[in-house]
């Protein structure tokens, strides 16, 4: 690894700046998948700067440009985007992958070609996007893979209606409408049900990552620091469940600023009173308790 561990955050100056350009991504007309995936990476790396961010994408165009032109069918596309990415880069995950926090930024993703499967789904669609495909993220549970054809007529077989289901973890493998079950039962034991296999928003690509990276930092505590900036950018995209607010709070006090823990959880109490006095009471409890811990 070039990298010593942990990852060093990026100066309060430079973390300002980056969040500063993620909220106005996400709140612009066409939020960019790319862009906002590499702050959050600058958030979690400072050593990613300007010169960083804009290598990242060139590697996303140079990756594109190696495409064969407009090969045609979905399936077509599926075959080339996994020939080009998954065989030719070797872009594929490994269980080992979900350990590291690396796994979760794109610019780490593109140098080490590994990394969860919905940082590998955003390189396919980066790539593929820019190279014209009928490309879209498909957030099965636990399992994030790329459809390509159009987003409408969703079949889970699939090849009626000519889409395609690719698995960028494994390589970018078509799958079979069998094989989408198979990933969903594993993931959940539930069914495939068609509404699984709608297109994902950009920003709900991006909501899943930081709750990604959240999950890495709850089970690590000395990691708390990485929980913080993942709730605070989950907080900066203009649809964020009001809970978030509830475990940023908590996340203050257990780092031991607990005034500040304090004051977040009364004032989540406030919110949440209106609509549910019993859950306010409690939280007001908490607060209570990271107050003592100052005496």
């Amino acid at each position: 690894m070039h990298h010593p561990h942990p990852l060093q955050p990026p100066s309060p100056d430079r973390s300002a700046e980056v969040r500063r350009r993620f909220a106005e991504e996400a709140r612009s007309e066409r939020p960019d998948l790319a862009t906002l995936c590499l702050l959050l990476g600058a958030e979690a790396d400072g050593t990613l700067d300007e010169a960083g961010l804009d290598a990242a994408q060139v590697e996303l165009d140079r990756l594109a440009g190696e495409l064969p032109f407009r090969p045609g069918t979905p399936r077509a596309w599926a075959l080339a985007l996994r020939d080009l990415l998954g065989e030719r880069y070797g872009f594929h995950g490994v269980a080992a992958d979900y350990q590291r926090l690396e796994s979760s930024l794109l610019h780490e993703v593109l140098r080490r070609r590994r990394g969860l499967p919905i940082l590998l789904s955003v390189v396919w669609l980066e790539v593929a996007r820019r190279a014209g495909a009928p490309v879209y993220g498909v957030a099965l549970p636990g399992h994030f893979v790329v459809g390509l054809g159009s987003e409408s007529g969703a079949g889970a077989g699939g090849a009626a209606d000519g889409r395609v289901l690719v698995d960028p973890f494994d390589g970018g493998r078509l799958l079979s409408g069998k094989d989408a079950e198979v990933l969903v039962a594993g993931a959940t034991g539930a069914e495939l049900r068609p509404s699984m296999l709608e297109p994902a928003a950009p920003l709900e690509v991006v909501s899943r990552v930081l709750n990604n990276v959240r999950a890495w930092a709850a089970g690590r505590p000395e990691q708390s620091a990485v929980g913080l900036w993942a709730i605070e950018l989950a907080l900066l995209l203009p649809a964020h469940p009001a809970r978030l607010r509830y475990e940023r709070a908590r996340l203050l006090v257990q780092r031991g600023e607990f005034v500040a823990g304090a004051g977040e959880l009364e004032a989540y109490a406030e919110v949440v009173g209106a609509v549910d006095l019993a859950v306010a009471e409690e939280v007001r409890g908490e607060a209570r308790a990271a107050r003592a811990m100052l005496n």
